[in-house]
């Protein structure tokens, strides 16, 4: 014990006296290779000869680090303490300055994007710091180059003014990123600018025309055809966000008024609107009004509160702003938090056809918006496209890894994965009008549900269709409406199973009446 405690002593003493020297001259290395010996004052010397006195009298063998105090090289324990220290100091001022509390966009999880990374990477155009510079991705750039050309040039601004407003949201934009930014303030900076810039002129075209923009008819980019559903699918992933407080100084630049907000998460919903997972689309007089709202700055804007962070976020939530949700009833169970793969949220199609539960579609644009009343489940329409995919991935890994966001988008895609467990449950979806799909097959559609919360961890109580699923496992599981739903497909399920049925009734009841007739004769020949 005294041996140990004298190393620990002695160690802090050399660090100490190693940094002291460090700060004050250098500390010279030898050309050989060779460690340094280290000179001790004269306390050092002293306290080791009174503990080798204290082992010896107890018979104890002295540590050799000890007894060769003077020879000891302490550079490794050295660079691995300082290392320790410099940790726990990062550590400490990132508990104190709560970082994570301001993230916003976030890198998708490595057990998200195993097996799907497509759907998570841009594969076209980057947006921000993540993927800025990827070969495959430098295309876009001469583009965005002559998007922001074109911004000066219709607004008579010159760069510097922009340079300087996303100079002072330098730091606030560095810290809504997941990890250490290594990029430069310069070369940060001028991602802000120049992607920003890019952004807004697609939603401003998508708004009101890119001809009114001063583009071309014909333009490889700010056209309404072409790759631009592509850049849809790109510019919507989590990983490929910019800040919506730098896209709303930047519009405000362009408009004359820096400090407004709010017109740029409408017209993100506009330019997203083919992304919607239903057939409902934004009608002509509603795109006028949005167009009118870019040349009158006082025009109410519904999605001005929202205070969203991102265009991921605004537009997860326009999707579920038309109406409210019911709250999730929460339970504490040990099994709440299992993978998907072990849950069951509700039976899928043909189970429940089987305890007699009837499909409808229910008119309404709110595709999340489940009904159950009566034996009837009522879905709205759902609407899957080749960009359906990675919509869903992204909204499912931006509610997995921001703590201030819902679960919803994640409760519904659980809840139709539960549903379709097959192409046939699929196609009797479809036979309903609940989904259309421009797959190739049912089976493809059936495959994506499937696959989409394969590694998601979920709380299946802790959700708004926990009740109503509850409710429809209940029904299903009464032994009455399993009776009743196994009568009418075995004997009602087509019209001559129908006929037969009809025309035994009849053979009984006339079996039955020259039976009663014959007994009545035999008994009263009289009558």
């Amino acid at each position: 014990m005294v041996a140990v405690f004298n190393k620990e002593l002695l160690s802090w003493y050399l660090i100490t006296l190693k940094l002291r020297e460090t700060v004050e001259s250098g500390i010279p290395r030898s050309s050989t290779g060779t460690t340094r010996s280290l000179e001790l004052p004269d306390d050092c010397e002293q306290q080791q000869h009174q503990h080798k006195q204290q082992s010896d009298s107890l018979q104890t063998p002295i540590n050799e680090d000890v007894e060769n105090c003077g020879e000891f090289d302490p550079s490794p324990e050295l660079e691995w303490i300082i290392s320790i220290q410099e940790k726990l100091d990062q550590a400490r001022q990132d508990d104190a300055a709560g970082s994570w509390e301001r993230l916003s966009i976030y890198r998708v999880p490595h057990y998200l994007r195993e097996g799907d990374v497509k759907s998570y990477v841009p594969q076209i155009v980057s947006l921000g710091p993540y993927h800025h510079g990827k070969k495959r991705l430098r295309q876009m750039d001469q583009h965005k180059w002559r998007s922001l050309h074109r911004v000066l040039k219709r607004t008579n601004i010159e760069i510097q003014v922009y340079l300087d407003s996303m100079k002072e949201f330098e730091d606030r934009a560095r810290v809504c990123y997941e990890g250490t930014i290594t990029l430069g303030s310069n070369e940060f900076v001028e991602i802000l600018v120049l992607d920003g810039c890019f952004a807004l002129e697609l939603f401003q075209g998508a708004a009101v025309g890119f001809e009114r923009l001063g583009y071309a008819r014909n333009d490889p980019v700010f056209a309404m055809r072409g790759s631009m559903h592509a850049i849809h699918r790109d510019m919507i992933m989590l990983e490929n966000q910019l800040p919506l407080f730098v896209l709303d100084r930047l519009l405000g630049i362009q408009l004359g008024e820096p400090d407004k907000k709010g017109k740029v998460a409408k017209l993100a919903i506009r330019f997203f609107d083919p992304l919607m997972p239903t057939d409902e689309p934004i009608t002509k007089s509603e795109m006028n009004k949005l167009g009118s709202s870019l040349r009158h700055t006082d025009s109410f804007d519904p999605f001005s509160d929202l205070g969203g962070l991102h265009c991921l976020d605004v537009f997860r939530r326009s999707l579920l702003s038309s109406g409210a949700k019911p709250k999730p009833r929460c339970h504490d169970r040990l099994n709440s938090r299992l993978p998907l793969r072990r849950q069951q949220l509700i039976h899928c199609v043909s189970e429940l056809r089987e305890a007699c539960i009837k499909f409808r579609k229910r008119k309404t644009d709110r595709f999340w918006d489940i009904k159950f009343k009566n034996g009837i489940l009522r879905i709205p329409r759902l609407l899957i496209h080749d960009g359906t995919k990675s919509l869903f991935l992204n909204l499912i890994a931006f509610e997995q890894c921001h703590l201030d966001c819902s679960n919803d988008i994640t409760s519904y895609v659980i809840f139709m994965d539960n549903l379709i467990n097959s192409n046939e449950d699929v196609g009797y979806l479809h036979y309903f009008g609940i989904i259309e799909h421009w797959l190739g097959s049912d089976v493809e559609v059936a495959d994506l549900f499937n696959r989409l919360c394969s590694e998601v961890v979920f709380d299946i109580n802790n959700n708004y269709l926990s009740h109503l699923s509850e409710d429809v496992n209940r029904y299903h599981n009464d032994r009455w409406n399993a009776w009743r739903a196994a009568l009418r497909h075995r004997y009602f399920n087509n019209p001559w199973a129908i006929v037969s049925l009809f025309a035994a009734c009849i053979l009984l009841v006339l079996t039955f009446a020259q039976t009663f007739y014959g007994v009545y004769g035999y008994y009263r020949p009289n009558s």
